[in-house]
């Protein structure tokens, strides 16, 4: 089932955020761009990869509205201890999400149920907590912040362009397209 076009779901977690223990819900991620970044488990091989280069664009995210949130089914306890010994987790300022009953990794559909753990799954929602971008990836596959950015930034060019679409691998300040009749069949 896919989640495009869909609400993120309802939940209320423990998350590890700049030294802290905070609890965030649904009605905290509204109201402005946010990224899931579901991974499988703290203390692992890609996950610290994958989560240091989302850090090492969280500041460009950031700029555009965007607040990310990485998920996976540890506790916030887990993630402050990785965060203390890993160099690679150090660098986060983002908030990391314990999930440890599954709750939202079933409720963006990205549990691996007979490992208790998640798929590599990021979503990105619009501030009405609409997701607008959803990817999977199997566990060894590592995936780009860089070209998160860029998937961004096509969606709220959509979002803000009424009547716009972004062609294949577009790239902020390259022509969109307008789709009509007249376009059928000429691109």
């Amino acid at each position: 089932m896919s989640m495009i076009n869909k609400s993120i779901p309802e939940f209320s977690a423990e998350a590890f955020h700049n030294g802290e223990f905070k609890t965030i819900t649904t009605e905290d991620v509204k109201g402005k761009w946010s990224i899931f970044l579901f991974y499988p488990a703290d203390f692992t091989f890609v996950c610290p990869t994958e989560l240091e280069d989302m850090a090492a664009h969280y500041e460009q995210l950031q700029q555009l509205g965007v607040e990310v949130y990485a998920v996976s089914t540890d506790t916030h306890y887990s993630h402050k201890a990785w965060h203390d010994i890993s160099e690679a987790i150090g660098k986060i300022t983002y908030p990391m999400i314990g999930d440890p009953t599954g709750t939202i990794t079933r409720g963006f559909d990205v549990m691996i149920e007979e490992e208790a753990l998640a798929l590599r799954g990021t979503f990105l929602a619009n501030p009405e907590g609409i997701v607008k971008v959803a990817e999977i990836h199997d566990l060894g596959i590592g995936r780009s912040a860089k070209d998160m950015v860029r998937k961004v930034k096509a969606a709220q060019y959509v979002a803000e362009h009424d009547g716009e679409v972004c062609p294949a691998a577009w790239e902020e300040g390259q022509d969109t397209l307008a789709p009509s009749l007249s376009l059928v069949g000429k691109i």
